[in-house]
Parts: C-alpha cells; sequence; structure tokens
C-alpha cells in the first residue's frame, strides 16, 4: 500500500465545498473597503529575519518560539511572514510613501506561525490587514472601528462580536507605569506562573492579558494604566469614545487590554467573540507610530488592525441569510459527435452574451441517463439538451433540474433569451 503524503500538520486545505463561503467574504470584506477609499497592496510572503526581529521584538513568543526562518542559498536568513504590519511598513518605507502622504491600504494573505495547531488557530493562517500612515487625529482611528462595524453588518455576525477599547498612552507614560506595574508584580511573584515570570523584565504589560484563571485575582488588583496617562492621551481617547457613542457603536473600555509590544500606543482595540471557545479575538488593532522611527523611517503617525479570516468564517458557518454562489449554474448534455461539436461552439456562444454566467459542458460523452446524473450533481438549475435530433433542427432541449418545470425545446436564439431572463432574475 502507497505512503500517501499529506499535509503539514496546521497547514489546511480549503476544498472545493469550503470556498463559497471564502469568496462570499472576501467580496464583501473587498466591497466595504473600497466604500471608504482604501487601496490594496500586494505584499511577499518571505521577508528579511531582521525585519520581525526589529519590529515585533527578539524577546517576543513569535521571534523566539513561532517563526518559521531559515537560510537561502546566499547565507540570507529568511522568514515566512508571522504577520503583515512588518512587511506592509517596510514597502511603504521602501518606495517613499510616507513622504508627506497618506495612506490608507490593506492587504490580504496566508501568513506563517509555528504554534500548537487548534480550532481557530493554525500554522498557516489567512489574514487580512488594514493600515494607515500620516493621520495623528483620533477620528481615523474611529473609522478603523467604524469599518470593522459595517463589515461585522454586512456578513450577518454583528450580534456574535462585541468591541473592548484602552488606550496605552504614550512610550514615556507607559515606562512609568511599567515600572510600577513590575514593583506590583514583584510583591506577588509567588502568584505569577511560569510564563509570568518569564515575562515580568521583558514584557510585563503582556501578563496583564494572561489566559490563566489562577492569575485572575492578582491581575485584577494590579495597577491600571489609564491613571498614568497625560492629557493629550486622555483626549485622544475621549475624542474615539465621543464618535463611537454618537453613532452608536457600543464598545467596552479593557483596562486589561494591551497588544505588548513597545512600540504600541494610545488605542489598541479588540473584537472578541463567546462562541470560539479559547480562541475568542477575531480582529485586533491599535496605534503604532512608535514602529516607523523603529525601522528607520521619519517620526509618523500609523494605526491599522488584523483578522483572521478562519475564525471569521467559523462565525459565519451556520448562518442562515448567507445566499452562497453556485458553482454550476446550467449543466449542458452533448449525445453523438455532432452535438459534441454544436454543443461546444454554442457553449462559448452563451458565455459571450452571459458574463458571468456559470456553465459546465458534458466531457467524455455518455448515455443522456449517465449525463443527467452528472447534471444533477453539478447543483446546476437547468440542463442544456443536445443530441443528434436537436442538432438537425438547430435547437436546444432546456430541462429544469431543481423546480419541477418540465424540459422545454427552444431555437438557440430563444435559448440564449431565456438564460438570460434567468440569470438577471435571480
Amino acid at each position: 500500500m502507497a505512503n500517501n503524503i499529506q499535509a503539514i500538520r496546521g497547514m489546511h486545505d480549503v476544498l472545493p465545498e469550503q470556498t463559497p463561503l471564502w469568496q462570499y467574504a472576501e467580496k464583501i470584506i473587498r466591497d466595504v473597503l473600497n466604500s471608504y477609499g482604501y487601496s490594496e497592496i500586494r505584499l511577499p510572503i518571505v521577508e528579511k529575519t531582521e525585519l520581525f526581529k526589529r519590529s515585533i521584538g527578539e524577546v517576543t513568543d513569535i521571534v523566539e518560539k513561532e517563526m518559521y526562518t531559515f537560510e537561502d542559498r546566499n547565507g540570507d536568513s529568511l522568514t515566512l511572514r508571522p504577520e503583515g504590519t512588518a512587511g506592509c511598513l517596510r514597502a511603504c518605507l521602501e518606495h517613499g510613501l510616507l513622504h508627506g502622504q497618506v495612506h490608507r491600504l490593506w492587504y490580504y494573505g496566508p501568513m506563517y506561525r509555528h504554534e500548537r495547531p487548534q480550532k481557530g488557530r493554525y500554522r498557516q493562517f489567512i489574514q487580512l490587514g488594514v493600515e494607515t500612515y500620516g493621520m495623528s487625529g483620533a477620528d481615523i482611528d474611529a473609522e478603523l472601528i467604524l469599518l470593522m462595524d459595517r463589515l461585522w453588518k454586512k456578513l450577518g455576525i454583528r450580534n456574535k462580536v462585541r468591541l473592548q477599547l484602552n488606550s496605552l498612552g504614550t512610550i514615556a507614560e507607559r515606562l512609568v507605569y511599567r515600572e510600577n506595574l513590575v514593583n506590583y508584580f514583584q510583591e506577588h511573584l509567588t502568584q505569577l506562573d511560569e510564563d509570568s515570570v518569564r515575562r515580568l523584565h521583558t514584557n510585563p504589560l503582556r501578563i496583564l492579558d494572561t489566559k490563566n484563571p489562577a492569575m485572575k485575582e492578582v491581575v485584577a488588583n494590579a495597577p491600571e494604566l489609564m491613571a498614568y496617562l497625560g492629557a493629550d492621551s486622555l483626549r485622544h481617547f475621549k475624542t474615539i469614545t465621543t464618535i463611537l457613542d454618537d453613532l452608536g457603536i457600543a464598545y467596552d473600555i479593557n483596562t486589561r487590554l494591551v497588544r505588548g509590544l513597545d512600540y504600541y500606543s494610545k488605542t489598541v482595540f479588540e473584537w472578541v467573540t463567546d462562541e470560539l471557545g479559547s480562541q475568542g479575538t477575531v480582529c485586533a488593532g491599535g496605534r503604532y507610530d512608535g514602529l516607523i522611527e523603529q525601522l528607520g523611517g521619519k517620526p509618523n503617525h500609523a494605526v491599522g488592525f488584523a483578522m483572521g479570516m478562519e475564525r471569521l468564517l467559523a462565525l459565519m458557518e451556520n448562518l442562515d441569510t448567507i445566499k452562497l454562489a453556485k458553482p454550476v449554474d446550467i449543466y449542458m448534455i452533448r449525445v453523438g459527435e455532432a452535438a459534441e461539436q454544436v454543443g461546444l461552439r454554442f457553449a462559448e456562444t452563451i458565455r459571450n452574451e452571459i458574463p458571468g454566467l456559470k456553465l459546465q459542458i458534458s466531457v467524455d460523452g455518455g448515455s443522456f441517463k449517465s449525463q443527467f446524473k452528472k447534471a444533477d450533481k453539478s447543483g446546476a438549475d437547468y440542463a442544456l439538451i443536445l443530441g443528434d435530433d436537436e442538432v438537425s433542427r438547430s435547437e436546444i432541449g432546456v430541462k429544469a433540474l431543481r423546480d419541477g418545470q418540465g424540459q422545454q425545446t427552444l431555437s438557440q436564439q430563444d435559448t440564449i433569451a431565456f438564460l438570460q431572463s434567468y440569470w438577471f432574475a435571480r
């Protein structure tokens, strides 16, 4: 028995019966982004490892444990991208897009992290990223939240997600807070788990985001960052909440919400759900003005978010409101040598006359009965029937496969008119 090669653990296939849901969501995402004036940027999957070490930080789980890193034949250290923000900013800096300009950008594609695979968390996962540059005001932070709110509504899952907000203030404000936070946790060292002890002097804010229930009380009593924010940071945050209040966007202020990377400042937000178990974050973002200088650019402003598609689609799987596109609308049956040639030519005429119609033709011959079975299995609404008799009369049989309307015989021109009426009435 042959040893079949299987997919790499945590890197899954999306099968033909699953892709219509992906295509449905992707179209809505593109439509919403276009409606806000965002432009697509397409980025390499492989980047220099140094990019992620400088942006994410060497003392992080992503860089230390999760990146797919390798040496190429020139001896350069390369990495499959674990996230998209660094690559997008690298592209903007490399091509001079940040010189006195503002940009609203989005990208879409696979990211790679060597994590323990589980539902909603994969080693290859598809992510939508949205990044904005050159805008310092709180209204662009709010715009990203409004964009997501509109997207949830269009996708039919607004009732399944809720918004959490926080402010991390400036780097200077956070340094003061960090010192007080470290002092607090050192006084409660015996209550910290192994991960938190490791993070205490490298990334103490991430301790606030722990999922360990045994640490719930010690985290709840920790100092709150909001108390250390200055007037400008508080004003920025207040502007966002005022916009959201005015537009009726519900939110919770979560003072324990952190992004855990030093380049984040002021706004951070997450859209979370209770329907995906431990993988409750569907979308997360925030302002990261500090990263531009960190990657060699001049001081500037940036805010964005990332959304995991697998988690999004898990929320959409059982929605009754979704009408997915059929893989096949019309199936053409051809029996006989003349019918095969005439049918092939007529199929091309139909595709020319009705762009977008999904027409599949029979191949490899077979009886009318066997081809009707294939037509039914295809999911098509109608079968076009072409045999010797139809060829001799320049006609086409049209049979309804779903609603019991029966069969009729039409001229080729009338068949096209019938299919046009069907297509535009959908």
